[in-house]
């Protein structure tokens, strides 16, 4: 398959056999009150379009994947019995954390690399990846909480993401963002944990959910009035194992009492107030 193959045209499907499925779920404990979502766990592209173009190195980098993020789900949904949804192809394919007709949606460009397979597309060649694999990232997403809400569970929602050290050549200097709009249920207790743990830490920082907090969490969560908050480790310190299994251990430790605190999922207004 050439690297620019760039659109599965004359009606071949965009997703073939050998292709893996748009979404993984881990079935947690029917008793969990927890649901986690990682919206960049995968570099995976469609075998109908090649490597859309980009060098093989291309695809460990940040514009492709959120390095360290699938792990850190699929260790926290274990050690919480917790439901999660992770994405099952690459950001460049389609980010499912934004709207589809946002300009960020399927990029051209990003952090100053030229994706050639993403330039130029029809309606039809952006409607394939919708169809193939945004739509059924977010029903996979909604019948999980659906699941739970029947059981009587009003779920947290915790998204799991990593940031870059440094971008357009500025330092980030936080080791964890906790990125929330106005409902802190979960924040504030969070920071403040993580800062007894003699972390550095961002307050809706490197990002600020304030303005933007990403499709997933405002679609399904914030929507619902559903406890949310967005965790963000800065991806060199979650590149290997190490650093995966300590960053494991401090979110498990920081977050259990969090969220074994029936409070949080006492009504949706419950603990909301303005930032």
């Amino acid at each position: 398959m050439s690297a620019l193959s760039n659109q599965a045209g004359g009606g071949i499907p965009l997703l073939g056999p050998a292709d893996p499925p748009p979404f993984a779920v881990i079935e947690g404990s029917p008793e969990s009150e927890v649901m986690l979502i990682c919206d960049h766990a995968s570099a995976a592209l469609p075998e109908s379009l090649g490597t859309l173009g980009l060098a093989d190195s291309e695809m460990g980098r940040h514009i492709a994947i959120d390095i360290g993020a699938a792990p850190l789900t699929r260790n926290l949904a274990d050690h919480f019995k917790a439901t999660a949804v992770l994405a099952g192809y690459s950001r460049l394919l389609i980010d499912c954390n934004r709207e589809v007709d946002d300009h960020t949606s399927i990029r051209e460009i990003s952090e100053g690399t030229i994706i050639p397979g993403n330039r130029r597309l029809s309606a039809e060649d952006r409607a394939a990846r919708i169809d193939a694999v945004f739509h059924p990232y977010h029903a996979a997403i909604r019948d999980c909480l659906h699941g739970l809400e029947r059981n009587g569970q009003r779920p947290a929602v915790v998204a799991i993401h990593t940031f870059t050290p440094s971008f357009h050549g500025i330092e980030r200097p936080w080791e964890v963002g906790i990125l929330s709009g106005r409902d802190r249920r979960i924040a504030d207790p969070l920071i403040a944990a993580l800062e007894a743990e003699s972390l550095t830490v961002g307050d809706n920082q490197p990002y600020s959910a304030l303005a933007f907090a990403g499709y997933t969490i405002e679609a399904h969560a914030m929507a619902a009035g559903l406890a949310n908050v967005m965790i963000e480790v800065r991806q060199d310190l979650v590149a290997d194992e190490n650093g995966i299994r300590r960053w494991t251990d401090i979110l498990c430790r920081v977050l259990e009492p969090i969220l074994n605190d029936a409070s949080l999922f006492a009504s949706e207004e419950a603990g909301v107030r303005e930032a």
